[in-house]
Parts: C-alpha cells; structure tokens; sequence
C-alpha cells in the first residue's frame, strides 16, 4: 500500500513508484514486480502479454542510487521477470510517470500519438518508457549538445531502443518515426505522416511544431525520500520475507552451509530472475538468496593477463565495459576481440533483459540445464577460465570442463569468469608477422536478436604468411560451435587439430569442413538437423575463405572494428567482384515514403486524424478489461485442457504436492446449471462445448475451470493438475485432412456459400499448349498473438443477473452463450466492451468460452471471476488461421495464358464448424484475382481432432491468393518464362472480372487495378530494378536478390449495423455503435462522421464539432443488435449508422434553429442544444444500417513490389524494399488507413516468413510462446517501406465513396514470398553451374512460412561443399 511517512525503521520492503513511497510489511518472496504493480498500486500501464520478457509489454524503468558516488542508475527492465523483493529501495518510473492526462503528456507520449505510432494501444506504454530509457542514457552521455527540442540519441540508437519491444498492429514503421523524431541527427524530410505538420511545410516549421523536448527539464527518476532511506542504512529483514541478500562469499557460504543441515529447505540462488522467462519454474521455495550484493560476484576488473567478470555481473554492463573501458594495457588485437564479444552479446534477448540478466547466471543455465546460450560459445572460443566454489572449496577451471561437467548441484557457485588476453599470451603482433583473427557468428529468425538462434559460433585464429610459399598458415585457432541441438557448447578440437600449422587452401578448407559435418551433429529430436550442420558448415566457411588467396597480403585494416573477417588485400580480378564482404546491409528500418490525397469535400472526414485515445493509450490510462479493478472478493480462473485428442476423461485431480493453495473450485461440464447447456462458443453454423463431457475431441479443450484466489494460484493449479485418460472403444483421432477424407468427416457447407465455377473446364483443358497435374501445395496455420491475451471479467447481480465485462469483437455473441450456458434470459446478461488489446479474428467466437466460463463460475459462486489467460494457456486452446491442402491441375499456352484451373482443397477445421464453413467462398473470392479461364473446385471442409480454427485477418482470402500466386509461378517455372509476364497475361479486364465477381464488379470505372498495376511499377522504378537485381545476382556468389510484383482482388462484404447519437445538454455528443475498437480506429472514423453530420446543421463559429463527440463503450443492454466487428467493414458500417443518427438529429434540430435564428442572429451550437433541451426536442436518435443488396459486397484492388535479399549460407531473408499502392477509395481517415495497410502487411509477412504453428503428434501446439513463435519484429520489417493511398475518385454505393483496409492489404505480403522466391531460383541456378547440371532450378515449391531453415534448403545444404568441389575442379 502507499503511505506517507518518510522513513521505514522495520526492515521492510520499500519502493517507490512514480515518485509514491510504497512499504509492504510482508510479500511473497515469489510476487514479481508487475504482479504488484498492478494488484498493489493503481498503475496499469504496465501489461502482462508474454510473461517471458519476450515483449516488451511490461517495461518500466528501474532506478537504483548509489549513496556512495552519490548516482543514479537507469536503465529499463522486465517487470514480469523482475522479483518484488530484489529492487528493495528502488525507484520504478511507468509511462504514466512521464506524464498523463492530468499532469500533461510527455513529448514522447505527444509524438506516439501523433505520429499514429498507436492502434489496439496495448503495447504502447511498454514502447514509451522503453524510449524514455534510452532518452535517459542518452543524456549521460559525453557528446555533442543536440539541437533545441532534440536529444543526444542518434537514430539508430532510438531505433534500437524499442527493438525488443513486439506490435501486431502497426507494422512498425510509424513506431520507428515516433522514436527517431527525437534523434539529434535526425532527418525530418524522412519522418513519415503525422498529424504536426503537412506536406510543403518548411524544415524549421515542421520542427517548431513537434512537441518540444526540453533536455533542461530533467525529470526526477528517484525521489529524495528514497534517498535518505537509503543513507539511513536501513536493510530488508531477510527472515520476515525469507529473502536473503549476502554482502561478502563468507556470508553466503554460511547461508549454503544451513541450507545443509536442514535437509528439505529449497533455496532459489537468484541474480536477476531472467531465466523464468525460458524455465517456467512453478515449485515453491523456502528462501531465496540474491547474490547482487557480494563483491566478488560483482567485479569487472582488465588487467594484463585478461579481463575478469563477476558471474552477477549484467550483460549490459559487460557490453558497456568490453566496449568503452580504456584498455591501454592491451593490444589493438584484443580490442577488437573484446568489441566483437560486446557486439555478439547485444544480440542476446533485449535490452530490457540484458540490463538484469547476469553472465553468469547465462553460463550456469548452459551447464545445468542446456539452454541455447550465446555466451558460452563466444567465451569458450577465447579459451575462458571460471572459478566456482563448492561449500567452502574454490577450484578455477576452463569454461569448457565446467560446461562438460555433470550438472552443477545447487550448493555450488559460480564465481567469475576470465577472459585472456590472447595477444599478449601468443604473442601475436605485426613486428613477428602475426595476426589473431577472431568473429562470432549466430543464426536467428531476428537479426537483432529476441530469439534463440539455430546455431552460433565463435573462431580465434593465430595466422601467418607462409614462408616458403604464397599463402596464409594456421598457427592456431579455437573453433567453438553452440546451441545446435546439443547439451552445451563444445570446442571442435579435431578439426583445431587439423588445421594447425596448415597452409590454407580451398583442398584444406574442403576437408575442415567435412570434419564439421562429422562433429556437429544435433541430437535425436532437435528441429532442422541438416540445417544446423550446414550453418557449421558455411560460418567456418565464411571465416577461413577470404584468407584463400595466394596473392594475399597480410593487412591491419581489421582494426577499424568493422566486424569483417576480410583482413586480406585480394589481388585476382574475380574477387573484386565478389562483394559478400561488402557493407552489410542496415538491420532497422532506413526510410520510408507516404503518398496520399486530402479532401475537404466532407471534413473533418478524410482527414488523417489522430487516432481517438492514442496519447491516454500512449500514457497507460487507457482501461482494458484486466485494467479494472478487481471488485471484493473477486476470484481469479484458468483452464485445464485435454493433451490428448480422443480420450476418455476418467478423472481431473490438483496434484496435492504441487497445489499451490487458494483454490475455490474445479468446475466442469458437471457444473453446468440444470436449465443450461454446455456451449463455450456459438456461430451460425453450430455450437461448440464449453467443456469436454466423457470424450476429448481434441489436444486442446477445455476440460475444466480452476478457481483460484489469484491468477498466479490459478495457472498454478491448472498447471498441477493431473488428468487420468483411457483409450479403450475408441477410435484413433483424426488428425490430418487425409484421415477426414478416409473417414468422410466433413461440415456442411451451404449451397449459398459454395462457390460457383466459371466456364467450361473442359473446354479450357482442351484449349491448352501444357498442363501441370495434380501439383500439390500445403498450409499451416497461424496463431493471432494479440499483445493482449483472452480475458474477461463477470460480476453477479441481483435477480439472477450478471455482468461480464469482455475483450470480444462480439459482445452480443458472447451475451447470447453466456445466457445459453447458464440457462436465463438474454436479457440477464450485460456484457460491456470498451476497447481489445488487438484482436484479428481471434477475439470473436474464440473470446466466447473466456466470457462464458468466467460467468458460469461467479453465477455458481455467487463471487465475481476473471480470468486472463497466461500466453501458453491462450496458444494452445485458441486455434488460429485454417491450414489446409491444396492440389491443382492447370492447362495453359505456351505464352503463359492459363485456359482452365481445376482446384481439390481440403480445409482442415478442427473439431467444431466455428466459421469454416465460409472458407471456400473466401479462398475463392481472393484467388479469382486472376481470370483462369476456365475454374472448377472441389472443396471439403474437414472435421478433425484439432483445437477450431477460426477467422484470423483476412480468412481464406490470404490463402487463396497465395494459391493463385503459386500457380503463377509454377506455370512461369514450367515455361522458363519471367513470372511477372504471366501474371500480365493473365490480369483481368473488365469484363473477364464481371463474369468471375458478378455483381461484386461494380461499374467499370472502379476496376482501378490496371491503373494501379501500371503505377506500381512506374513509382517503384520496377523494371530497372529488376535488371539491377539480375546485376547483383552475377557479381554475388554469396548473396542472391530477388524482386517480385503483386496484385490483389478482395472482396468485402457490408453488414447491418446499429448506432445512437445522444446530445447532451452542454452540447457534447455521445456516441455508441455495433462495431468495437480493436485498434482499427473504428472509434476515430465514427467521431468524423458524427461531426461531419452534424456540422451540417452550420452553426455560428464552431468550426468543426470534432471535440464535442465522444464514442463510448459498448454493451449489449444499451445498443442491440451488434454483431461482429470482422470483415474489415465495420468502421464504414458504424459511420453510415451514424450519419443516419445525426441526420435525424439535424432534421429535428432545422426548424428550431430557424426559428432562433429568426429571434437572434447568428446562433451558436451551444445555444441551440440548449434551447433544443428546453423546447422537450428528442436529442438522442437511433439507427439501424442495413445496406441494399447493389452496396452489400464490393472489390478491392492494390498490388505491391517487393525486393529481398538471401544469405545463401544461413538461409536469412532481409527484405529490402516494399512499395504498395492501395485503392482506399475516398479515405474516411488517411492516418487510419495507412496504418491499417502497413500492419497488415507486416502480420501478412509473419505468416509467409516467419510464425512457425509447431504441434506434437497428438495435436498439440509447441510454439507456445515468445521463445518459439516469432512475429515479425522491427528489425524484420522492410527496410525502406514505400505506401501510397490511391484516391480512386467517388463510389457512390460506398459510404462517401470510402473503402475497407483492414484485411486486404495482408495479401500483398505474398509479394515478399515470391521475391524469395525468385532469389532461391538464382541461388539454384548458381548450384546446378557449380556442378556443371542443367537441372529445373527453377521448378520447386517454397513452403510458407519460409523460414531460414525452409530457405537454405532450397538454396543447398551442401552449398559450400558444392562450391568448394566446383573451385577445386576449376583450379585443376
């Protein structure tokens, strides 16, 4: 709780928050900061998401004083991860700290907003104080003053400063701007659409409008009452928290040494607590022992013989030291070793993990639980030494002995680490003809780190010219090779071995390579084997082959630290050419473009607006369903689920060791009331059960509900619980679209939704030069990862009533389930939605069962339940986007036009229809983008033994047109023509559209993709891009680019909406609508359209009404008739809904003003709702949009260029440069809208690239978290990103001629996967030469996603082999 006094005398845990002085006399020892952050204080900016430190949603900014220097550290931090009690006299600063709506808004919060760097707002506050860290830093700096309004960071630095912090929403790029705006070398022509300034504004007024940042204005970070606690020196009472923080080896060593005698006493040695966010512990312990604060464990010392680390020393401050600590002792030589082990180690998770994490806490995680680590390689390649002590013995030994050791007992620690000097031991210089080469290397689905890699790596080489020949010899070298599937690092001695004292050669490398496949072999069950070799194999490859040159020279130009192992002057021609040693590309976003047209025609719609709430969603008071506070005796649930797919439930016990206490109930099916049913979740398709009865149908389902009282204790209990299955009289569960057919297990769908095929297929087939048959192409799944996972919170009423606040984009649905389940009337259940952390399909019909399950239990308990489902919990039983199995026949002609396209496709549904039955008319209405000639289908919707798949942006048209795509390039392969020329051939007219789309055509003038296929090209300089492409293509051997071009057509469909306009009596406005904020900007839309209709009324000098409108939350007891906020279209929708509101209004209020105006003049709006108020006039008005049958449905048109570039030796795709081009029509909100584009596209490249929907052989979903499911993050995005906004003139049958641009634009992410692609089919053609083949290069099937392991594949596994047998025949 907070309290006023000054100064605690009783040992207890104080902190402060935000300048608030908080003292708990007692805690458990387990609770983590955020737990008290948001249970203990009323701050809520601060979020749980992942619960892994692998967001960023959950930091804050840690302060610690030192009453010795008299300093303040600063640095950001995991709160999720952090212990409460080891931030003991501690400051925490949130983004409401910063500033807020009633202190005034920090600049950062200012230009978050402003730039639109904001949508479901979630992640937000997170993002802020991450830069604030950074800002923080930046200040301590001695460097150059900065401009006024400007900071001390550099652009890069900003950037980097909200790497490790993860988006759904907004595809990053305006996040980038809003961070760089503060950048001292900050260019602002490169800054993209905000709302400070527009277009032709000169540089010194566009700067004068940003919101000034004023670097005299310091903000305190750690309050003066914090201070003279801490100089009173007062410590926190270890035995009243069971929290022990010893000062010196010998305390902790009598600490270990009770721990002896009472047997039992479980100890927790803890530094920084990181490592929960990877070991998910869940077992209690009796104490815990924080080795901060021992000397010996804390040191950083350089001396002559090396540098020597603390084991609690951070990996922040190791980076910090190794990079600027004056080391005029050592040799430039072990400078550059130094700086490259820095460099390796800020690719290690985040920032805001490494500022806590401890290097020795990594190692001890390496050596007693065999977890990937960075650090291990990097240090056992240098030759380290640690020292340990066990009880009262101390041994030092070398990093690779301690890490074959058997598992560290938990009695024992370790001390330090010792780097060596390396020069000075081998005493390597340029006077005795010497060089110590040293780089590291790591492979990772994010360049920038936040993931784990597939292998790293790590050479020191002593090398030499030759003399008695030309060429390098090796002298020695240490070749270390980690985290590939094995228990721990090791060092490859036998290939160590064979290398010493050898000239190298292309033969000798041949050779040293073929040792690494013999010695780096991942063990049995270790993902991508092959690939995890053949990283050995190209990174030992990359280090050694620049040095393969007889006409070499020995050069120092490594010691500019540039980080390239190219340390020789080549002297052969060809070289010269070779640029895979060139200037790497930038890992962050360089820049970008906005195109877009305003028109006042119907303001303030139209214009880009700032997003309605981003400032309070940027400060963290923006109020989220888990954001409320908990009401008395509220009771916290989480699920059990089934881990098998078809199994009888015999039992669900709490595993009475591991109970954690607290529990109030197991609900199950049992539970249900006898008036109700068993549903969780409904659709216009079927039911599904709120909880498995005898049988699962799934690996998955919910089997029953814990009750708890805390969510900690909840997922504790759920966690524990020990379900008893039997298998007998049962049939194997059906897991595979295959085994649905073989068993004709299918849902209906009906004849309205199935497709209708175009032409005579048979006719086509006939009509064709070729054909392909039966080709065969397969999708898997992607999970929605909203920053904010399910949740709901439900309160019992009286007269058997209940409330249910819930994050649901369908608020009515889940009113509907809620009623069903319990058994009472709809109109006993209220369910109110302010706004969704992020949703995308899956908080629809999925969020159902989260509603439900909280109701049924505080109905039961008569106590109010939420639940917030932890991360894993929420990927396991959520489901996702439709896998499936598609397989194709095409004819076509020799010039690439296809005459006819027939089409089997198996949809994989899961185990309740949910809305997959809508799916074929989805898959085909984006996959006729093209005109087939003739199309046929055969399409079965599967019912299988798997968690339901639901809508997820852009359901079954993502799909469809990658079908379309892959069919494209599978005809151009076949042909040996150039991909882009058959999609030419086969874009439609006007009339091949209408006879594909029918009514969905529209009029001739709004078929604008020509136009824009046309521009694309034009504004992308495509075509000369294209032959610099082929350029780079032949002067690269190691690095291939491929560019490719893309149209979409998307379908929406319009659905019945409601809304009410209310004007109160000081002339605000409230607003409610069917349709949900989720991030989309519904809200903001809404607010224009209200304006816009109401200022047409015209009173006297209001300007616009933009201010007066507030939209409020949602609930089903007040507006009826909802539905669901899906499509893409419910913005547009809710808008129509309350244009008819406001024209009512204004119809009402005409003849009043008239009237007035007649009386007095000029009226103002004020006075009018005034008088309107007195005069009894109806100023709430309701409405009903139900669009007509020629507005229900319409098409949308873009098309995208993407160019990436392939590391062929790692697989890794870095995409270079987008340009997208997309028919909004007449915008309702530019701002909006290119914010909708640019996040969709970005979600659309995780699921070509990167998110890998990984499950067991039951069913089961693996990739349960941030450790093992990777969006895209900004290190990921395209590095210039290049959105223009087509206005396409006036669609009369659209709402004020605007369009949707939620989902369509994820489509255009498969332009990245064609240019990948077309790089592979470079990389390929490069192979098949080496080995003198004339093979199809170019016919093969990309897998989606395709990442780094799918990538090298195709490009060659064996490529270095490859090449190295290619130059050794060429050179005979």
């Amino acid at each position: 709780m907070a309290v006023e006094t000054e100064t605690g005398t009783n040992g207890s845990l104080v902190l402060a928050v935000n300048g608030e002085r908080f003292e708990l006399p007692t805690i458990d020892p387990s609770t983590t900061l955020l737990e008290f952050l948001r249970s203990h204080t009323p701050f809520k900016s601060v979020k749980l998401s992942c619960g892994e430190g692998g967001c960023g949603a959950c930091v804050v900014l840690l302060s610690k004083y030192d009453p010795v220097l008299d300093k303040v550290e600063d640095f950001t931090i995991s709160s999720c991860l952090t212990l409460l009690c080891s931030i003991n006299r501690c400051s925490i600063t949130t983004s409401e700290g910063l500033g807020n709506s009633k202190n005034g808004f920090h600049p950062i919060h200012k230009r978050f907003s402003a730039f639109h760097a904001s949508q479901c707002g979630f992640c937000t506050p997170g993002m802020c104080v991450s830069l604030f860290g950074a800002l923080v830093n930046a200040e301590k700096l001695n460097r150059l003053e900065p401009p006024p309004g400007f900071s001390k960071l550099t652009v890069s630095e900003a950037e980097e400063a909200v790497a490790g912090n993860l988006c759904r929403c907004t595809g990053y790029r305006s996040i980038a701007d809003a961070c760089k705006s503060l950048a001292a070398d900050v260019d602002i022509e490169d800054l993209g659409l905000n709302s400070f300034w527009r277009k032709g504004e000169s540089k010194e007024v566009k700067i004068s409008k940003l919101p000034f940042y004023n670097r005299d204005d310091k903000f305190c970070t750690f309050p003066e009452f914090l201070k003279k606690e801490i100089r009173s020196g007062i410590f926190l009472d270890s035995n009243k928290y069971n929290w022990y923080s010893p000062a010196s080896v010998e305390e902790l060593q009598s600490l270990l040494k009770v721990n002896d005698i009472r047997k039992g006493c479980e100890n927790k040695i803890v530094v920084s607590n990181t490592g929960m966010g990877y070991y998910k512990e869940v077992e209690s312990y009796d104490r815990y022992i924080d080795l901060k604060h021992i000397p010996e464990l804390s040191i950083l010392r350089f001396d002559q013989t090396g540098v020597e680390i603390g084991a609690a020393v951070t990996i922040s401050k190791v980076i910090e030291t190794l990079k600027t600590e004056n080391k005029h002792q050592f040799l430039p030589t072990d400078e550059i070793v130094l700086n490259k082990l820095a460099n390796h180690m800020e690719k290690i998770a985040s920032g805001f993990i490494r500022n806590t994490a401890s290097v020795g806490g990594n190692l001890v995680m390496a050596q007693r639980k065999h977890f990937p680590s960075d650090i291990a390689t990097i240090l056992l390649a240098v030759g380290s030494t640690v020292d340990i002590m066990s009880g009262y013995q101390f041994e030092r030994i070398t990093l690779e002995e301690f890490l074959e050791r058997p598992p560290l007992d938990f009695n024992s620690i370790l001390i330090n680490v010792k780097i060596p000097n390396w020069a000075s031991i081998r005493k390597v210089s340029p006077e005795n003809n010497t060089t110590l080469l040293f780089e590291t290397y790591r492979a990772a689905p994010r360049p920038l780190g936040n993931a784990l890699p597939y292998l790293n790596a790590a050479f020191l080489a002593e090398v030499s010219p030759c003399k008695t020949s030309e060429g390098i010899m090796v002298n020695h070298c240490q070749l270390a090779f980690g985290a590939y599937g094995t228990k721990h690092a090791i060092r490859a001695g036998r290939i160590e071995e064979f290398l010493k004292g050898k000239l190298l050669s292309d033969d000798v490398l041949y050779e040293a390579i073929k040792l690494v496949r013999t010695i780096v072999v991942p063990e049995d069950g270790t993902a991508y084997p092959a690939y995890r070799s053949s990283l050995a194999a190209g990174f030992l490859f990359e280090f050694f082959s620049s040095l393969i040159d007889g006409g070499a020279e020995i050069t120092n130009s490594f010691l500019d630290g540039s980080g390239s192992t190219s340390l020789l002057k080549h002297s052969k021609p060809e070289q010269k050419d070779d640029q895979y040693y060139q200037k790497k590309v930038s890992k962050m976003l360089s820049s970008s473009k906005q195109a877009l047209e305003l028109s006042k025609r119907h303001y303030p719609v139209g214009e880009p607006v700032t997003k309605t709430g981003a400032v309070v969603q940027a400060s963290g008071e923006a109020v989220y369903v888990d954001d409320i506070p908990s009401p008395v005796n509220c009771l916290h649930g989480a699920f059990i689920y089934s881990t098998k797919p078809s199994a009888w439930v015999k039992s669900i016990e709490i595993n009475p060791k591991s109970n954690p206490g607290g529990i109030a109930a197991v609900l199950s099916f049992k539970d249900i009331p006898e008036r109700g049913e068993n549903v969780g979740a409904k659709s216009v398709f079927g039911t599904e059960p709120l909880f498995a009865e005898d049988v699962t149908q799934c690996a998955g389902q919910r089997l029953a509900f814990v009750v708890a009282d805390t969510q900690k204790h909840a997922d504790r209990a759920a966690n524990c619980a020990v379900v008893e299955y039997g298998m007998e009289d049962l049939e194997p569960p059906i897991l595979s679209v295959e085994e649905a057919v073989k068993r004709s297990s299918f849902f209906d769908v009906p004849p309205i939704l199935y497709p209708k095929p175009v032409g005579d297929i048979s006719k086509g087939m006939a009509e064709a030069d070729h054909k392909i048959i039966s080709a065969e192409i397969k999708l898997g799944s992607q999970y929605y990862f909203y920053m904010e996972s399910q949740t709901a919170l439900a309160i019992p009423d009286e007269d058997n009533c209940i409330m249910v606040y819930s994050s649901i984009q369908c608020p009515e649905s889940a009113q509907i389930v809620i009623a069903k389940c319990l058994g009472i009337p709809e109109h006993n259940v209220r369910v109110i939605t302010r706004r969704v952390g992020g949703g995308f399909g899956g908080k629809a019909i999925r969020a159902m069962p989260i509603a439900t399950a909280c109701a049924l239990a505080a109905h039961k308990l008569h106590r109010p339940v939420r639940m917030y489902l932890n991360r894993k919990t929420d990927m396991i039983v959520t489901g996702g986007r439709h896998p499936m199995k598609i397989t194709y026949t095409v004819g076509f002609k020799s010039d690439g036009k296809i005459t006819a396209l027939q089409l089997d496709i198996l949809i994989n549904s899961g185990f309740s229809p949910d809305i997959s039955p809508v799916m074929p008319h989805n898959i085909f209405s984006a996959l006729k983008k093209y005109n087939w000639g003739a199309l046929s289908f055969d399409i079965k919707v599967c019912k299988t033994n798997l968690t339901s798949k639901s809508a997820m942006r852009a359901p079954g048209e993502v799909q469809g047109s990658f079908i379309a795509e892959a069919i494209i390039e599978h005809v151009a392969s076949t042909l040996l023509l150039e991909v882009d020329s058959v999609r030419n051939a086969n874009l439609h007219t006007y009339d091949s559209l209408k006879l594909f789309y029918k009514e969905s055509a529209g009029e001739s003038l709004e078929y604008t993709l020509p136009l824009i296929w046309d521009k694309v090209a034009e504004s992308s300089s495509f075509n000369q891009r294209v032959q610099m492409v082929n350029e780079s293509n032949r002067c690269n051997k190691w690095k291939k680019r491929g560019i490719s071009r893309v149209p979409i057509v998307h379908g929406v469909l319009l659905r019945p909406t409601p809304g009410r306009v209310s004007i109160l009596k000081d002339g605000s406005v409230v607003v409610e609508v069917g349709g949900i904020e989720l991030g989309q900007g519904l809200w903001t839309k809404v607010k224009q359209m209200a304006a816009f209709a109401l200022g047409s009324i015209q009173c006297n000098g209001d300007g616009d009404l933009l201010d007066k409108v507030r939209v409020i939350q949602a609930d089903t007891l007040s507006l009826i008739q909802g539905g669901f906020t899906a499509g893409s279209t419910t913005s547009e929708s809710s808008c129509e809904a309350v244009r008819l509101c406001c024209n009512m209004l204004v119809e009402r209020l005409t003849p009043l003003k008239e009237k007035l105006q007649e009386q007095m003049g000029p009226i103002k709006w004020e006075m009018l709702i005034f008088q309107a108020h007195m005069q009894a006039v109806n100023l709430s008005a309701s409405s009903y949009y139900a669009p007509d049958m020629l507005s229900t449905s319409y098409l949308n048109y873009g098309a995208a260029v993407s160019e990436v570039e392939v590391n062929l030796l790692t697989g890794e795709t870095t995409i270079l440069q987008v340009d997208i081009i997309y028919d909004c029509g007449q915008s309702l909100n530019p701002a909006v809208d290119l914010g909708q584009i640019e996040g969709a596209f970005v979600q659309g490249i995780g699921f070509f690239m990167s998110e890998e929907y990984l499950t067991n052989s039951d069913g089961l979903v693996v990739a349960e978290g941030t450790w093992t499911y990777k969006i895209p993050s900004l290190d990921t995005i395209p590095k210039q990103f290049n959105v223009e906004i087509l206005n396409s003139g006036h669609h009369e049958k659209r709402i004020l001629s605007s369009k949707a641009s939620g989902e369509p634009p994820l489509l255009l992410a498969v332009s990245v996967h064609g240019a990948t692609r077309a790089a592979i089919k470079e990389a390929r053609k490069q192979l098949l030469s080496w080995s003198s083949q004339n093979g199809s290069e170019s016919i093969f099937q990309l897998g989606v996603p395709a990442t780094m392991p799918v990538v090298k594949e195709l490009c060659g596994l064996d490529m270095v082999e490859r090449y190295l047998e290619w130059s050794l025949g060429s050179n005979k």
